[in-house]
């Protein structure tokens, strides 16, 4: 059977499964990008790329069959159906190829313009090209990881027992405490109502009060646990911190377990095997990715992964680990005591150097944590823990909750905190409270450690940080 254009119509086959085919002889199609096209003046191979695997498949096509004019589009980057006879390949690098039969054109790529011409782009350059980075090697192996480590962390809680629970964008609260928000609003910003006071009258917004994007779904993801038992979290969030390094985006998103009837040793157990499993999981079933990155971007990835699925996680307080760092004769650009939140050149130097494992510090001073954690009988700590790891520092932060009202309501008040937006959060103590627990999993930190990429704008397709929403 052909199509109107002539071309004999198969089903096509992605390059991933291609590859692993043995029916040598037989015709099929493939679809893809073009990412190389060398050779003489009676043949040329083309290296095709459709995304479904880091490895290209060769096309051999006769010039002579289809005329040098008519393959004259087949540059980088032109997307071609090709319909061809697979073969064993001879080529080193490749077990099979496919010799074409024919091929439509369906978009060229002017080699004068198209910007990926060229091998050994600097990630800045890439980063001003955020519509075509998916292209290259490095950035679709990114994106696939991203894909893989998504679906683990679904397999993971849905065969745990764990509900898939979904928290609001837009809130009226700020989980962290932190003011850091965008807000949300329909208000003409020509001509803001304003009350007799001079300020914004929120009540002729669409909500009629102040909202902003969420920070974190962990303050619902609580209620969903008051009645669910075990929840989870995967949105976006959004902090308006301006914030221009390596390790900041302005949307990012977050996967926040909440157990109830759990304390901070259970919470603790839950980091470290979930860790595991992804980490497992990539190591599993992302081998042709991890091998390229490990290649090409971080040489050491491999044995990083591989350190943290064969080490038990050492825990330690707080207090613990500011007195050995204190005792280290390390000369850290930031200075150590007891009460200063600790920087990533501190928490890796414990998991790096001192213990040589993955950490996990917990018992942290009550003034460098959030208000919703659970205090300790001395009154100066909290019940909250720190997942360490090497070359990023922290990965995970969590903590047992306050269950008390009274306690609760307190501590809202010494943060100086707006308890209004809140009120419902501080209400869920009054009826049937319970000791619950829960942590929260950057997505992008994970996705910089299981890749070996440096910067957290190059695990993201879209990166939003300050000065930067064009794509």
């Amino acid at each position: 059977m052909k199509d109107l254009d002539g071309m004999k119509q198969l089903k096509r086959t992605k390059i991933s499964e291609a590859l692993q085919l043995k029916n040598f002889g037989e015709e099929i199609n493939v679809k893809g990008w073009v990412r190389t096209r060398r050779g003489n003046k009676n043949v040329s191979f083309v290296a095709l790329n459709d995304g479904s695997i880091i490895h290209n498949l060769q096309i051999v096509i006769d010039i002579e069959k289809f005329g040098e004019e008519y393959l004259k589009p087949i540059s980088t980057g032109a997307s071609i159906s090709v319909n061809g006879t697979l073969v064993e390949s001879r080529g080193k690098g490749q077990s099979v190829e496919i010799q074409a039969n024919e091929i439509e054109i369906f978009g060229g790529a002017d080699p004068l313009s198209y910007p990926l011409q060229k091998k050994g782009h600097s990630m800045e350059f890439l980063r001003e090209i955020a519509h075509l980075r998916p292209r290259t090697n490095t950035f679709s192996a990114v994106y696939r990881m991203r894909h893989h480590m998504s679906y683990a962390i679904h397999k993971y809680f849905n065969d745990r027992g764990f509900f898939y629970f979904h928290t609001p964008i837009i809130t009226a609260s700020d989980a962290e405490g932190a003011g850091s928000m965008f807000e949300v609003t329909t208000l003409n910003l020509n001509d803001v109502p304003k009350t007799k006071e001079g300020e914004v009258d929120f009540s002729k917004d669409f909500f009629s009060r102040q909202t902003n994007l969420t920070v974190s779904g962990q303050l619902e993801g609580e209620m969903g646990a008051m009645a669910l038992g075990s929840i989870y979290t995967f949105g976006p969030t959004f902090r308006a911190e301006n914030s221009n390094t390596p390790r900041h985006l302005a949307e990012f998103w977050m996967i926040e377990p909440e157990v109830a009837f759990s304390d901070n040793n259970d919470n603790m157990d839950l980091a470290e095997d979930f860790l595991k499993y992804l980490i497992n999981y990539a190591l599993e079933n992302c081998k042709e990715d991890l091998d390229f990155l490990n290649q090409m971007i971080d040489k050491n990835l491999l044995e990083r992964l591989h350190f943290v699925v064969d080490n038990d996680f050492i825990r330690l307080s707080y207090t613990e680990g500011v007195k050995i760092l204190e005792e280290s004769g390390e000369k850290f650009e930031y200075p150590v005591y007891w009460g200063a939140d600790l920087h990533s050149e501190h928490e890796r130097y414990l998991v790096e150097k001192h213990f040589k494992r993955p950490v996990i510090l917990n018992d942290y001073p009550v003034e460098i944590k959030s208000f919703y954690m659970k205090q300790n009988e001395d009154n100066k700590t909290v019940r909250a823990m720190d997942v360490l790891f090497p070359k990023i520092g922290e990965i995970i932060g969590g903590s047992e909750r306050e269950c008390d009202y009274d306690k609760l309501k307190k501590r809202v008040e010494d943060t100086g905190m707006n308890a209004d937006p809140i009120w419902w959060y501080l209400e869920s103590r009054k009826f049937g409270t319970a000791p619950h627990a829960g942590f929260g999993l950057g997505f992008e930190r994970l996705i910089l450690f299981v890749t070996g990429m440096t910067n957290i704008r190059d695990v993201i397709p879209f990166p939003r940080t300050p000065n930067n929403a064009e794509f």
